[in-house]
């Protein structure tokens, strides 16, 4: 199983050299790929009573910006986003920037993507919220168009191409991974992904998910074991003590990769981030 690490999007702050210091030092300690978040927006909680989710006053790097710094700056740490919230940006576009992180890190972007919560983020990038699960399904498949063939023609009910592509191409198709919990989700990863990135526990439930995704892979044809599992450790939510039985638990469950996450752990330097993920690693393989 592999293991990589969240990039602490929320705690790292913007300077550029702590991002490449972090980035250098996790794959110097042996950490197979970098996991990143996706909003382009935080909504004021000012106005919005109730409101739970991210605001204005968390930090986001955009993540094919900064694939395209890590990609520069590191040799062999996988790129990995987790999730990207696809139905609220461009198919076309986005089929570009991966295609171009992709080819200038040597063919090491994994897109891990999803439908998103953040309303406000899909009314200002002007894209319906209601329809997003249904966009993302034809989007994979557009995607994996764009990145097949030089020229292509696409008549979609949310995207259209007319004879037109990409230049570069990333000359592979790249791996696309689905976050989410929901049945829908499930069902969509064994159709059509290539895996999937839960972020509980190795339950039963976990359990049952991973039989339902398997069984909708056989389903549609496929080998449900060429199908991969990312799961996620966050430090904050299991004891020390309990984090060697979380990573067997769903290495036993066959999840192919698992990330750790440092955020919530009341670091106080953005580099202590790198240091406890350096310290960690030895003790989970």
């Amino acid at each position: 199983m592999k293991i990589g690490a969240v990039f602490p999007q929320l705690e790292i702050g913007a300077d550029p050299n702590v991002v490449r210091d972090w980035a250098t030092t996790v794959e110097n300690a042996g950490y197979s790929h970098a996991l990143a978040y996706d909003h382009v927006l935080g909504a004021d909680p000012a106005n919005r009573p109730g409101w739970t989710g991210y605001t204005d006053k968390s930090l986001f790097h955009e993540v094919f910006v900064l694939f395209g710094y890590l990609a520069a700056i590191t040799t062999e740490l996988e790129l990995v986003t987790g999730v990207l919230v696809l139905p609220q940006r461009q198919t076309a576009l986005v089929a570009k920037q991966a295609a171009e992180v992709d080819v200038l890190s040597g063919g090491r972007l994994r897109l891990g993507v999803g439908i998103g919560w953040n309303k406000v983020e899909y009314d200002a990038l002007g894209v319906p919220f209601e329809k997003r699960g249904a966009r993302l399904t034809q989007q994979v498949e557009l995607l994996r168009r764009l990145w097949a063939d030089p020229v292509i023609s696409y008549d979609g009910t949310f995207d259209r191409v007319s004879e037109a592509g990409l230049n570069p191409l990333p000359g592979r198709e790249i791996p696309i991974w689905f976050g989410g919990s929901a049945d829908a989700v499930l069902r969509r990863t064994g159709r059509i992904g290539d895996g999937w990135m839960p972020q509980s526990p190795p339950d039963e439930n976990a359990r049952q998910q991973i039989a339902m995704m398997r069984e909708a892979a056989e389903t549609a044809g496929r080998d449900p074991q060429s199908i991969g599992i990312e799961a996620r450790l966050t430090l904050a939510a299991v004891p020390e003590q309990d984090r060697q039985a979380f990573v067997d638990g769903w290495r036993q469950l066959g999840a192919t990769h698992i990330s750790v996450n440092t955020m919530n752990l009341g670091l106080s330097r953005p580099e202590e981030h790198a240091a406890v993920l350096a310290e960690v690693l030895p003790k989970l393989t």
